[in-house]
């Protein structure tokens, strides 16, 4: 039985960041940016007013008065040079006249005819967006990124209209169990319904995996054989239940039999301690346990930090931050604690150790608390590490 570090350092080792390939801009929400964007020309590539208003030359003051020679829209430039006593009609995002080094907003103006005259009341702003005060011609969108909203809009106004990406990690699922059916079967006396793979799929496809679920694999060694012919071309085999050391528990042997080379068996960690892991035929290969909350835990523990790593992201353990006890709680043992727990007003409250109830960890538990071997009593008021699920 390892360390969760340990294990985790075995995770990461069973796989190396994807290859890239090209993705339309439209379709590239959520995706790992693998080669740089850079821009052709500077954003804006030509000073804009900020605001709808008057363009003008030189110092302005309360009282003065502009001829309006002309006006300059979006899309449309003057082409006219503004000196003193000048002014040009502006819109917001059009190219500023030459000569003109200031936008005077249409609140701050009274206007006759065709001429302005400047109230009392002026602020200070130039109100001029300049040229290249986005991002300059060469300027880059670095790799290593998700794409968000954000980014998109960015890499959009550099003019991409597709980005290089990190490929999609394929995730094949094979939940096991001869008392498992799918969701929509009945279940039969002493069956229960599968429910591990539809939450870990989920949460998969969040971090970018693209995931498939194969059929329930029976507790024959017959079933378990074509289950994994199944997910031959995948980058990651999932497999649930079955782990265990129970007569009926055979993916470990099974996956020995087609090849496995095993990295580890069983965690120093609760829950979750049947975990497996190893390289099958090329894919890295881990063995969940059965239990639907100790698959759902090392799901964040283990396999999300490791698709972020096969995305290009880097190998770090899941993101922690640090938040203060609303209780306190009991000193942990020799094994690290993943114990589920409720953020409330800022304070995190452990739900009670032996409440495994699916139902209370989808309504209620939306963090784990981290706690490592031997971590000593918790005051409430004292801070611990949690993950955000």
């Amino acid at each position: 039985m390892i360390s969760v570090e340990d294990a985790l350092a075995r995770v990461f080792a069973l796989a190396t960041p994807l290859p890239a390939e090209p993705v339309p801009l439209r379709a590239a929400a959520g995706r790992v940016l693998a080669a740089p964007v850079i821009a052709p020309r500077d954003q804006p590539p030509f000073s804009a007013s900020a605001m709808d208003g008057y363009a003008v030359a030189g110092p302005v003051s309360p009282g003065q008065r502009f001829a309006v020679i002309g006006e300059s829209a979006a899309g449309r430039a003057s082409g006219l040079v503004v000196g003193p006593g000048q002014a040009v009609r502006i819109f917001t995002g059009a190219p500023l006249p030459e000569g003109a080094d200031r936008v005077v907003i249409q609140e701050d103006v009274e206007r006759s005819e065709s001429e302005i005259t400047l109230r009392e009341k002026l602020d200070d702003a130039t109100h001029i967006r300049p040229a290249g005060g986005d991002f300059k011609a060469g300027d880059e969108l670095e790799p290593g990124r998700i794409l968000t909203p954000n980014a998109l809009a960015l890499a959009a106004a550099m003019g991409a209209s597709s980005v290089t990406c990190t490929r999609k990690p394929v995730v094949s699922l094979m939940a096991t169990g001869d008392e498992l059916v799918m969701p929509g079967d009945a279940p039969g006396p002493d069956q229960i319904i599968a429910s591990n793979s539809f939450a870990l799929a989920a949460m998969f496809e969040a971090e970018g995996a693209e995931c498939r679920l194969l059929p329930i694999a029976r507790d024959t060694r017959e079933s378990l054989r074509a289950a994994f012919a199944l997910a031959a071309g995948s980058d990651l085999v999932i497999t649930t239940g079955g782990a265990s050391v129970g007569d009926h528990d055979l993916v470990g042997e099974v996956a020995a039999d087609l090849g496995m080379d095993r990295a580890f068996y069983k965690v120093a960690m609760r829950p979750g301690k049947p975990l497996m892991a190893g390289k099958l035929n090329g894919m890295a290969m881990v063995g969940l346990p059965g239990n639907p909350v100790s698959s759902i835990v090392c799901g964040h523990v283990f396999i999300r930090p490791l698709l972020r790593k096969m995305l290009g992201l880097g190998e770090a353990p899941a993101p922690r931050r640090p938040l203060p006890l609303s209780a306190p709680l009991p000193p942990n043992g020799p094994r690290a604690h993943y114990m589920r727990a409720v953020i409330i007003s800022g304070e995190v409250a452990a739900l009670e150790r032996q409440d495994s109830s699916l139902l209370t960890v989808l309504d209620a538990a939306n963090a784990l608390i981290v706690r490592p071997v031997n971590d000593p009593a918790r005051a409430a008021g004292e801070s611990v590490e949690v993950i955000d699920l």
